[in-house]
């Protein structure tokens, strides 16, 4: 039985997706990669950061050490950091604070497990904090999606089993994740068709959650 909800929080209850893209664009352009597109963005969905950064760099014949690479995914986050501050509720996808609210009246459990270590600052711009019991992000996992260490973190702040969790993703790595950490899931967002999961919903709007959760 399902008593635990963890949503993925980038493209599932909230959309920074513009943001990652202009930091990810003006470190390429800083770097000399003036052919950085939306295209490339869209493989760094559901990744960590420093897998992103390596979908920039391949764009380039330069090579950089390690400590070069994080120094530049350091300068990157600094770059989205700046523009979360300017963050609010605008950010929220469609349904998800009904969701949210829906689900706590009916005394489920509620965690967000994103990879992102931006992920408290950006529930509390978004006004999203008093609606989650715990938070599972990349402050607390050294292993990203689809590895589920992140998902299993977060059924372990709800006191639960990974059985009674359903997972909430709009990512195939965080599907798959799910999968690996025994959970079931959901599927949302533009790409809800194709991501392997249990159930499938366009939006947020759209799940019939007495399906899902029984």
């Amino acid at each position: 039985m399902i008593k635990g909800v963890i949503f993925d929080l980038d493209g599932v209850l909230v959309s920074t997706d513009e943001l990652h893209y202009k930091a990810w664009k003006r470190l390429a352009e800083e770097l000399g990669i003036d052919n950085f597109t939306r295209e490339d963005n869209e493989k760094q969905r559901g990744v960590s950061r420093m897998e992103s950064l390596e979908v920039v760099l391949n764009k380039s014949d330069k090579e950089y050490s390690q400590e070069e690479k994080v120094a530049l995914a350091d300068r990157k986050n600094g770059y989205y950091v700046e523009m979360l501050q300017k963050l609010d509720s605008s950010a929220l996808l469609a349904g998800a604070v009904e969701t949210l609210k829906m689900l706590r009246e009916k005394g489920y459990k509620i965690a967000v497990g994103s990879a992102s270590k931006n992920a408290p600052l950006i529930i509390e711009k978004t006004g999203l904090l008093p609606l989650i019991d715990e938070i599972s992000c990349g402050l607390d996992i050294t292993k990203s999606k689809p590895d589920p260490e992140v998902f299993l973190v977060a059924a372990k702040k709800l006191n639960l089993e990974p059985k009674e969790c359903l997972v909430v993703e709009d990512a195939a790595a965080g599907v798959e994740a799910a999968k690996a950490g025994g959970m079931k899931s959901l599927g949302v967002g533009p790409y809800y068709k194709s991501l392997g999961a249990d159930y499938a919903s366009e939006t947020l709007l759209d799940v019939n959650w007495e399906t899902v959760l029984k």
